[in-house]
Order: C-alpha cells, then structure tokens, then sequence
C-alpha cells in the first residue's frame, strides 16, 4: 500500500495537510489564519472569577476571552496543602489518586469534590496565578478549555510534568515492545518530579533516539520554567508548532512514503525539521512544483469539496446521512437500492457493515466531535448486530482522537464519542446561512404571502394609512400578484388604500419591508410582526 502526504500550502490564507493511501483520502487536516488555534499553547494566566456552581475558574490567559478550567482538570500540586472533607474522601474512594494525604489549611466555603479534590473555592481565589495549557479550542459563545496538567510532545516523548513516573502509550499493546522500551527508559534515568509517555514513533527506536528526544524536552522545560519565574500572568510561555511541523511530528512514520509539499518556503522549513527528528528519512520529503495544482493532481480536490455533502453514497448501494447539530451528530444508513437475493437481513447486514467503514472515515475526514449517534438499519440476528459492532470499534482504532464506542442498542444505535479539540471542518469553512439562520430551511412563497396577507389587513385597519408600498422577494410578489389579486383588491376597496409591491430579486425568501403614508405623502410608521427573515 503507497501512501503519501500530500501538503497545500500555496494559499497564505489556508495550509491543508491530505494523507491519501492507494489514492484514497484517509485523513485531512485544515487550518486558517483567519481562526488562530491555541490548542497546545501553554500560558501564565490569573483566575478572574470562579463559579462554584459548575466547580470551575474562568481564567485570563491574555488572548482576549477568558478560558475554562474545571476542577477536574486542576493538578495535586495546586491542592496539596488544602485538606479535604471526609465526606468528599468516602465519596470518591477507589479514584483519590489526586487527592491530599496530609491535612493543612482549608480554605471557608467547601462544596462536594471531585473524585476526592477539594471545591474550586478552595483551590483558587481571583487574582491567583496558573500555569494552564489549552486543550480545546472555543465553540460559538465557548472559551477555550484549559488545563494544568501540562503536556509538551516530542517526536518519541511525551513531556509530563505532573506526571511524575514514566509510562508507555496504551496504544502500544504488544508486550514484547512494552517490555523493550521499559529497559531503555530506566536507562535513560529521567530526573525525578518530571513525568514522560512514550509515544508510539518511539517503537523500535534506540536508546540514543529517545535520549536525544528528552534531552530536547527538558531543555525546553528549563525555559519554560525560567520564563515563568520572571514575569507575571497573563504569559504566552509556549506556542505550539506550526501545522506543518506538528503534523510531521505526529503523524510521520516509515509507512509514509513521500510527503509533497508544493510551497518552496514550507519545503525548506520541512526539510530541516526532518533533519533534526529523523535524518534517515529526509528524502521523502519533495517539493512539487507542477503547474496543476496539488489536490487537482491527485484527484482528491473533488472529495475534498464533497466532504460537507449530508448525503455520502456506499459502494455498491445504499447511503449515510450525517446531521450536526449544537448538542450531537447524527448519522443515518439506508440501503437504497441495495438488495441481497430478496434477504433483507443480509441485505441490513451488508449495508451496515460498510456504513461502519466509512462512518469512521467521514467523522475523521470532516473532524466531528462530542457526542455521535448512529443509526443503522434493523438487524435480527444478534451475531450480525455484534460484527456491525466490532466492524465500527476495529474502524476507529486508527483514529487519532480519542473515541469511545457503546454497545448496539435494541433499536439499532450505537452511541460513541469522540475527543474534540478543535471545531469541525464544517464550522471552520463554513458560516451560518443569513437566510435559514443556520436551520437549513426557509418558508415557501406561499407560506410568506400569507404573512404578508396579514400584514396588509392590519397595517390597512390603522388610521391614517392611505398608500402602503411592500417590498420583497420576487418569488413572493409573483405569488401575490398572482394568486392573490382578488384579496388585494378587497382590501383596497374596504379600507380605501392603494397598495403596491416592489419585487426585489435580491431579498431573502422571508424578509420584507413596509412603507406606509398618509393622504399627503406623509410617512407613518409601522414595524410588521412576523419576522423579516
């Protein structure tokens, strides 16, 4: 299997990262200047206020909004000296890893932990100093989602400073591998209080590699350290790499053939990051310099853009329908056209078998997060039900983000989550519809012209009002004109008012404009009560 990175970079404007395999689109990642991300950055903020309420602190970090911190995701270090109720031990006993053993001062105002921590109360006051990392972008009205537990990756490290143990990624499941690195990382003897995970790049890497990948993340942590000493919150301490570089970083590994990068600045800055984290394969990275432009190249220009399409065919038949909305996303299979010699439970089972494939594809593809319900065709054989089950949880295995995939429910659900850090494509690319105001649909003509149907009798009853002007959208004026003349002259001829409309092409479906004046030409207010969108 051929598979290669494929970077656009061309336009300053949007830098776009596509790993295809055998021609295939597999992953891709999509990021603007226009919507800086702070994911990774790490900061010196100050507490502003703490809501009791949610146990959370929001948190000035110096970007302009204040960030989230929730208790749970405040480290011992920040608490060690504060006793906890006992009550609040009892409660969370069996996961009080973070939790004091030593009593000291305890500050008034005590509400119920969090798996054996004391209340946010007790932990901060306004004006105290944190050093937080972000974890999750904002959302809409949504600051960003901080944390103290600090993280800083390296090519084959992770740099975890509350940590305080070295450890090995739960993605490295074969045993043999486990035990190998356990006997290079006591070699390599990192100092005590400073927690490291080894990533899985670091599989089959020598001791050498991983030292001189630590060796980096604690020169690194130094400074980190001596600019926090020196200078008072709100502090950018550390800014994550550029897109290009961390997805290099990340996502490089031997099974990548050939990274292709068609902006000459962004191949030179690859090249010498290659040189430094993995010098052997400096080579698979070339610059393309063709006249057509990458993607189009590639053929993955068209999928890109069908990415956002709600309806996504199968082979073979049948089809998923995905809808994201503020609270879940859902995803609906259907299976068409598609038929299994008159059977409709191999028929079901088929169909549900390559939903699962490609759900997992889509959902990395167009980046969704949070909550996802999907809802597959009714099977009646409880062992084609769990292999549909297994299908989407071996699918998800190479997702990056973290996911989670509940049983199949009795109605056909399989409910999962998946970690999100950024918001979805669909929300990066995409604004809200000034006409639907994002619902997607907007009333018929018909529905309209009888809104303004009403308008005009009650704008008509007022006294005063001799001429009233409507301006709107042609499609509706063409309506009234048409199918609503006799109403029209009724209303003249009772209320003795002349009426007139203004088609107007450039108007939204619903939105329209009253003009009412008196015998003299002179204006009369008037607002109508429907909406005007």
């Amino acid at each position: 299997m051929k598979t290669e990175m494929l970077v656009n970079v061309y336009q300053p404007e949007e830098s776009r990262i596509a790993i295809v395999e055998d021609g295939v689109l597999e992953e891709l990642y999509v990021e603007r200047n226009s919507r800086e991300s702070f994911v990774g950055n790490i900061y010196k903020g100050r507490v502003v206020n703490i809501e009791s309420s949610i146990q959370a602190a929001f948190v000035d970090f110096g970007v302009g909004t204040n960030g989230f911190l929730h208790v749970s995701d405040v480290e011992a270090e920040y608490f060690k000296h504060i006793e906890v109720d006992e009550d609040d031990r009892s409660r969370s006993r069996g996961n009080n890893r973070g939790a004091p053993k030593k009593p000291g001062n305890k500050r008034p105002g005590s509400e119920r932990s969090v798996q054996g921590k004391p209340s946010i109360q007790q932990i901060f006051r306004r004006g105290d100093e944190v050093l937080v990392q972000v974890i999750k972008d904002g959302i809409g009205n949504k600051g960003p989602t901080l944390s103290t537990y600090i993280s800083i990756p390296g090519r084959y490290l992770v740099l975890m400073p509350a940590l305080q143990r070295v450890g090995i990624s739960r993605k490295i499941t074969n045993l043999d591998d486990r035990k190998k690195l356990r006997e290079i990382i006591k070699e390599l003897a990192p100092p005590e209080g400073l927690g490291f995970i080894v990533r899985t790049a670091g599989i089959d890497r020598t001791e050498k590699d991983l030292r001189r990948d630590m060796n980096y993340l604690l020169r690194l942590w130094k400074t980190i350290v001596r600019r926090i000493q020196k200078q008072s919150a709100p502090l950018d301490i550390y800014q994550e790499s550029d897109m290009i570089t961390r997805t290099i970083r990340d996502i490089f590994s031997s099974e990548i053939d050939r990274v292709l990068i068609d902006d000459p600045v962004q191949f030179e800055r690859a090249r010498d990051f290659m040189k430094v984290v993995l010098p052997k394969m400096v080579d698979r990275v070339e610059h393309y310099d063709g006249v057509e432009p990458l993607f189009h190249k590639y053929n993955i220009e068209q999928e890109i853009s069908n990415i956002q399409s709600r309806t996504v065919p199968l082979k073979g038949g049948g089809s998923i329908v995905i809808d994201q909305t503020e609270a879940l996303v859902a995803i609906d299979v259907n299976s068409g056209t598609h038929r299994v010699d008159d059977n409709a439970e191999e028929t079901a089972y088929q169909v549900n078998i390559k939903a699962a494939r490609e759900i997992s594809r889509q959902i990395r593809l167009r980046d969704l997060g949070g909550v996802i319900v999907n809802d597959f065709i009714d099977m009646r054989q409880d062992k084609h039900r769990r292999a549909v089950e297994k299908e989407l949880r071996d699918a998800v295995k190479r997702d990056r983000a973290r996911t989670k995939v509940l049983r199949i429910s009795p109605f056909g659900l399989i409910e999962m989550t998946r970690q999100r850090i950024r918001p979805s494509l669909k929300r990066s690319i995409y604004e809200e519809c000034p006409c639907c105001n994002g619902s997607g649909y907007v009333k018929t003509p018909e529905s309209v012209a009888i809104e303004v149907m009403r308008e005009l009798m009650r704008a008509s009853s007022l006294d005063g009002i001799k001429r009233i002007s409507v301006e709107l959208n042609n499609r509706v004026a063409s309506y009234l004109a048409n199918k609503k003349r006799k109403e029209l002259l009724a209303i003249e001829d009772r209320s003795h008012v002349i009426i007139n409309f203004e088609s107007r092409y450039d108007f939204n479906p619903g939105h329209m404009e009253f003009r009412c004046q008196n015998e003299f030409g002179e204006e009369i207010p008037f607002s109508p009560t429907m909406t005007s969108k």
